[in-house]
């Protein structure tokens, strides 16, 4: 999602809204784990000339749940053996079963580093000591992607949306009440936060109360086998994990048919703990961002990592606030001062992103 075309959208919210503003990363956290006393043999010299971190033996790798884990390790085993190879030192990784639980364990300090969604991540940057540092780049060079609306290609709702055109959003927004929907993890950027503020926030719906059922599926592949199974109506989902769904099941995929796609969201985010020794910091950037074998990064969908920093999500950022100011402006339990506040507070955090 290019930054101007939020920020002309900022521009006109505000002129409606009770204050003006123009369309969030802060960083608290806890003291780093560590492993043993002393580290591996192979553990390299920083630049004072004594070694790196010693006191972390073993790196912990946070991996979100787009997947269930027998997906995922099979992927992330090959590079995380490289990381190991390359910086000396072991890594492993951290599977967790939602996305809360890679923020979480990177806050209690039980991982050093971790791939979050652009949503997570600005999550775990707020509350969890996360520093981004690297974003990856697809197998096409692109470093973006989209969510989207995905229904079975024999649901009967299709007569009434026309798929070239992508408007199934407004077909949903009309007809919510007679649709069963599932999101993804609500820290998932695509699956929930994306189709949050352009479907139903932008529209004056909300989702928890608009459907005749709602459900929370977690990971992107749970979602995909919902629609492909007839299980749910609509759901969310996105590009690149549908590229993943045709490899790892074909015909899943031939039963889905995208109905709504978002615009540009930024590729993912790659962040260390920010407390970690500039040593190690540095070990672990000249890795991601030399490292190039293509049949191990091929498996995840990556031809590489470019350098970033926590700005790089700042449109999430405003994303997420975004969404946030028109639920509060359509809620109607709110009377007017209460409402001013909760806008005003909402302008500064908009105004502090620059």
């Amino acid at each position: 999602m290019p930054k101007t075309t939020l920020r002309k959208w900022t521009a006109l919210l505000a002129a409606s809204l009770l204050s003006a503003g123009t369309l969030i990363g802060c960083s608290q956290g806890t003291e780093t784990a560590t492993g043993d006393d002393t580290a591996t043999g192979d553990d390299t010299v920083s630049a004072e000339g004594g070694t790196c971190a010693p006191d972390i033996a073993t790196l912990e790798f946070g991996i979100i749940s787009t997947e269930s884990q027998d997906n995922l390790k099979p992927k992330w085993e090959p590079f995380l053996a490289a990381m190991e190879e390359g910086i000396g030192r072991p890594v492993e990784g951290f599977f967790a079963t939602d996305y809360a639980g890679v923020i979480e364990a990177m806050g209690a300090g039980k991982i050093q580093l971790a791939w979050y969604g652009g949503k997570s991540y600005i999550e775990a940057a707020e509350r969890s000591d996360a520093e981004a540092f690297a974003q990856t780049v697809a197998s096409d060079g692109s470093k973006g992607y989209y969510s989207h609306l995905i229904t079975n290609k024999d649901n009967p709702i299709l007569e009434n949306i026309d798929t070239e055109a992508g408007d199934g959003d407004q077909f949903v927004v009309e007809n919510s009440e007679s649709l069963t929907f599932a999101f993804n993890d609500p820290n998932s950027t695509s699956g929930f936060l994306v189709p949050s503020y352009y479907v139903f926030a932008s529209n004056g719906i909300n989702p928890e109360q608009a459907f005749s059922e709602l459900i929370y599926a977690g990971s992107h592949e749970a979602t995909a086998q919902a629609v492909a199974n007839n299980q749910v109506d609509i759901a969310t989902n996105n590009s690149e994990s549908l590229v993943d769904l045709e490899k790892s099941d074909p015909a899943a995929l031939e039963n889905i048919e995208v109905i709504w796609t978002s615009p540009v969201i930024p590729s993912d985010p790659l962040a260390y703990r920010s407390d970690l020794p500039d040593c190690l910091k540095e070990e672990l950037k000249d890795f991601f961002f030399n490292y190039k074998d293509e049949a191990v990064l091929g498996d995840l969908e990556w031809q590489g990592f470019d350098e970033a920093d926590d700005t790089t999500w700042n449109t999430v950022r405003e994303l997420n606030i975004g969404k946030e100011i028109l639920e509060v402006e359509n809620d109607t339990s709110l009377d007017d001062a209460a409402k001013q506040e909760k806008l005003d507070e909402l302008n500064k955090a908009l105004e502090a992103l620059g």
